[in-house]
Formats: C-alpha cells, sequence, structure tokens
C-alpha cells in the first residue's frame, strides 16, 4: 500500500505479451484464477463459528499494506467473540519503515475491513490497541446486520497507480470523503487547488529521488515486486507489476530492465502526470506519533478508500515526503501542521481500473 512503486517500459517489451498466449480458460493457479478468488464478495449467510471468524479474516486480508507485504497476524478467539490483529515481524520493510509506522497503519486497515465485514455479519466490532503487545483486539457482540456500500466496496478497493481524468469532485463527494477518512484523532487534510497540489508535488518528486538514488532502497523494493502473473499467483503478495500498467516479464528481465527504466527523471515525469490528472490529494495527520494513532491513521484512510470506491473514485499513496523523513517537517510547515507528524500522503481521482494485487490465503496469516 504505502509505497506503491512501479516502472514505466518501453516498446521493447511488448513482444512478451504475444509469448505468452492467451489460454480460453484460466487455469486453477493463474493470476487470473487467484485474483477472481481474492477479490470476491462472499455470501452473507451460512457461516458461524471458526467459520465466520475465516471470513471476516479474508475480508480483513483485502486491505492495503506496505509494498503488498502483508504483515499482519490474525488470533482467533475460541470463544468467537473476538479476533486479534498483531505484526508479522517476518515480513518488514526496515528500509522504508524503519519505525514500523506503515506496519501498524496496515494493521488498521485490517481492523476496519474486518470490522465493517463483521456488520454486515451481523456482528459489532470494536478495536482496542494494547501497546504492551502490540496487538489490536476486535471484540465481536451481535447485532442488526447491515451490508453497507462501503462494506461491499471492499473487493473493489485498490491503490489504482494509473493516471485519472482531472475532473474535479463535487462538493457532496469531498464531504462524503472528508467525513470518511475523519476521527477524534486524526485529521483529514483535502487539497484540490492546483497551487497547493503542486507544492506538496514538489515534495514528493524531492522524496521520488532521494529513495532511487538510495541502493538499500532499491534492493528492498525489488525484493517484493512480482514481474509476471505466475510469480505473484505463486506468492501471493508483492506488487505485481501488471498493476501499475506494465507487462508482464520473466523476472530475470524484469529484474534487468528495471535498472535500466527506473530513474529519477522517468519517475519524476510519471508522477508528476499523475498528480497533475488527479481531483485532489488527501494528508492523513494523526494527534500523536504514537502505534496507537498509527493504528487510527489506518483505520480512516481505509474508511476513505472504501468511500471513495464506492463512489466509483480511485486513490493511491504518495508517501515520499513522509517516508523521508528530512522532508516530513517542510510538509508539516507547508500544511501548517506544527510539531505533527504527516502519515499519508494519497491522490485520488476518477479514472480506469487497474489488474489487482494478491492476497495469501486465510491459513496462511493464522497463528
Amino acid at each position: 500500500m504505502f509505497t506503491r512503486r512501479h516502472f514505466t517500459t518501453s516498446a521493447l517489451l511488448g513482444g512478451s505479451l504475444a509469448l505468452a498466449g492467451c489460454p480460453s480458460k484460466p487455469a486453477e493457479n493463474s493470476y487470473e484464477s487467484v485474483a477472481d478468488q481474492t477479490w470476491r464478495l462472499g455470501a452473507l449467510t451460512g457461516f458461524n463459528g471458526a467459520a465466520l471468524s475465516r471470513e471476516l479474516v479474508r475480508y480483513a486480508t483485502l486491505a492495503p499494506s506496505s509494498h503488498n507485504t502483508q504483515c499482519w497476524k490474525f488470533a482467533l478467539d475460541r470463544s468467537g467473540q473476538a479476533i486479534s490483529i498483531l505484526p508479522d515481524r517476518t515480513r518488514l520493510c526496515p528500509v522504508v519503515d524503519p519505525d514500523l509506522h506503515h506496519v501498524f497503519v496496515s494493521l488498521g486497515c485490517a481492523a476496519e475491513n474486518l470490522t465493517q465485514a463483521a456488520q454486515a455479519h451481523g456482528l459489532q466490532g470494536e478495536g482496542v490497541f494494547d501497546p504492551a503487545t502490540d496487538a489490536l483486539r476486535v471484540s465481536l457482540s451481535p447485532t442488526a446486520a447491515q451490508a453497507t456500500d462501503v462494506f461491499k466496496a471492499i473487493p473493489l478497493r485498490q491503490c489504482t497507480r494509473g493516471d485519472y481524468d482531472g475532473q474535479p469532485l463535487s462538493t457532496a463527494e469531498l464531504a462524503l470523503l472528508q467525513r470518511a477518512g475523519s476521527s477524534n484523532t486524526v485529521q483529514l487534510l483535502l487539497l484540490t487547488e492546483p497551487a497547493a497540489m503542486a507544492q506538496v508535488l514538489d515534495l514528493i518528486l524531492h522524496g521520488n529521488t532521494a529513495q532511487l538514488a538510495d541502493p538499500a532502497f532499491v534492493t528492498e523494493l525489488k525484493t517484493w515486486l512480482r514481474f509476471n502473473g505466475a510469480d505473484a499467483a505463486r506468492t501471493r503478495d508483492g506488487l505485481y507489476s501488471a498493476a501499475s500498467g506494465n507487462p508482464s516479464v520473466p523476472a530475470w528481465l524484469g529484474d534487468r530492465l528495471f535498472d535500466w527504466v527506473v530513474t529519477p527523471k522517468s519517475e519524476n515525469d510519471k508522477l508528476a502526470r499523475q498528480v497533475r490528472s488527479s481531483a485532489g490529494i488527501a494528508v492523513f495527520v494523526g494527534q500523536a506519533a504514537d502505534k496507537a494513532h498509527w493504528v487510527e491513521v489506518g483505520r480512516c484512510y481505509e474508511r476513505f478508500a472504501l468511500q471513495a470506491t464506492a463512489l466509483g473514485i480511485r486513490n493511491a499513496m504518495l508517501n515520499q515526503p513522509v517516508e523521508v523523513a528530512a522532508l516530513r517537517p517542510q510538509l508539516a510547515s507547508l500544511l501548517g501542521l506544527g510539531g505533527q507528524r504527516p502519515d499519508l500522503v494519497v491522490r485520488f481521482g476518477r479514472g480506469p481500473s487497474l489488474p489487482r494485487s494478491l492476497r495469501r490465503p486465510v491459513e496462511a496469516v493464522l497463528v
């Protein structure tokens, strides 16, 4: 989710698509088959006990995470009255996320999906974060079932890393996004004026240049890239290149082409085009810089993303100014935040969907 990089491939790669062929029916373990199985709206009846808990976890795993690492584990309460979400410390990104900020934001995103799905199945979810154990416990109690449009948006949501149509959103739409993405401890700033967006874009480009100049950042990023559908379906994690509008290529070729085509200039040109095609930029700011507030930022962002999806609005992360520590004070000053830490930078607008990233099966994330 939070460092969603992609590279621009040249026309030289076009021939690789023809070599792959177009089978009439997807194989059981093909990318297409796994994607259809992953991003589905499940039945709202016929689940109870452990089966219902697993179904709620499945919805939770459809949340975004940095580099799509899926850095979470889920513990099911034997009574069926609670599900705990914990960080998976084997799936971290220490270069881009040294203080685990993105990890705990991701846990919040997963918790929001879980509570939305719980409500659709007749359960009220209440999340409490325990800083002593780093666990987010979601207690479940009976309530009237309600399958809202936000819940139905869960299998449709994606971080859409392409160009948007450049058209503004209505005042009513912006108000819905503002309401969805705010809470008592999280402030959401919606920037829609071109001048303000251009100032944030300048910091995005500075951050992008700094990150691509860091060999450790590039090495970590490449670890999570999946250059073709077969590799994406095999691992069911990471950043699938086609999800950024690029053709699938063999892993060995993608690794070499990355070093050739991903340059600060090419990436900055693309980022500038994408921001200028967006209706606005959203900045999420937690009241404090600690794990509990990062979790709440994740919940607010996910509500924002689901509400946007329900309205037919796309979004994508542009977190370079918060990931490069030296740029955070500049972004905070630009936005009049004083000493507060900006948590997430997100562009939004209308545009076409792209192929989806995948998720590991529920069994792989249970403890």
